[in-house]
């Protein structure tokens, strides 16, 4: 089977220098650059990862976006939850096929998506978002990455809390500020072995959030860390690390719920 483009798809564009540009097919659209232009209705046809010439003779990639690719180059309302960041959270938030998974918030859409394909058609991601704004960009974000938004998928604008205690979900997921609000309700309505994560950019917010899942006896095996990338150049010979690296972008924070014992 043929992977083509078409109107409504998003590609990334990589030019001769590696330069990587985000569209959305329009019938009335044209990619301009510093090398000439492309119209949208010639990439349309075209086979996934196949090569376009511009008016101004450069060779153009046409690739369908990563939801890495799609992620740092989409417009944002919110700060997103960086790729590196994401992954993590699926893994050790215990993301998995067929799962109920309550978010918070949902911001620009970033970690709803990878949520969203994570748990399948067989799942189910509430996304709770405070700011009507926000909620907004997301759905218009999440929308043009899956073509539509995905049968899976609850996006709401409220409170995290009434979500968790109507939804009694497997995975608890929060961006949010001050996300030890929550921790009452998750140690009541979190399934039991159920997993609590939270992303946190500070200190400060992490000894609250601890301090939190302690005082209610109902989370075990609380553990914090970063993820930190660094790049390599790889020319021939020379290999060498990059000089620049992406650290601390926040900390993640997961814990499993467990039977408090009386007393």
């Amino acid at each position: 089977m043929t992977d083509s483009f078409d109107f409504g798809d998003a590609v990334m564009l990589y030019d001769e220098r590696d330069r990587q540009y985000l569209l959305h097919l329009r019938p009335d659209g044209t990619f301009q650059f510093h090398h000439g232009s492309v119209t949208h209705a010639e990439i349309v046809g075209m086979t996934n990862g196949a090569s376009i010439e511009s008016t101004g003779g450069a060779r153009l990639i046409a690739l369908r976006p990563r939801l890495a690719d799609f992620v740092l180059k989409m417009k944002r309302g919110a700060q997103v939850v960086y790729p590196k960041d994401t992954g993590a959270i699926l893994v050790y938030g215990d993301i998995h096929l067929g799962a109920v998974v309550v978010e918070a918030g949902t911001g620009s859409g970033a970690l709803t998506m990878a949520l969203t394909r994570a748990v399948g058609p067989t799942g189910r991601v509430v996304s709770v978002e405070r700011r009507e704004d926000h909620a907004g960009h997301a759905h218009k974000a999440i929308a043009r990455f899956f073509g539509e938004i995905p049968a899976q998928l609850d996006l709401r604008v409220g409170s995290v809390e009434e979500a968790i205690a109507e939804v009694s979900p497997d995975r608890v997921v929060l961006d949010v500020p001050e996300p030890w609000h929550a921790v009452e309700v998750a140690a009541a309505h979190l399934q039991p072995g159920g997993v609590f994560t939270a992303y946190l950019p500070t200190v400060p917010q992490l000894e609250s959030l601890h301090e939190a899942l302690d005082g209610t006896g109902s989370f075990h095996d609380a553990q914090t860390f970063e993820i930190l990338i660094r790049d390599w150049n790889i020319k021939g010979r020379s290999v060498r690390p990059s000089h620049q690296m992406v650290g601390h972008t926040g900390f993640i924070t997961t814990a499993r719920r467990i039977i408090a014992r009386p007393g």
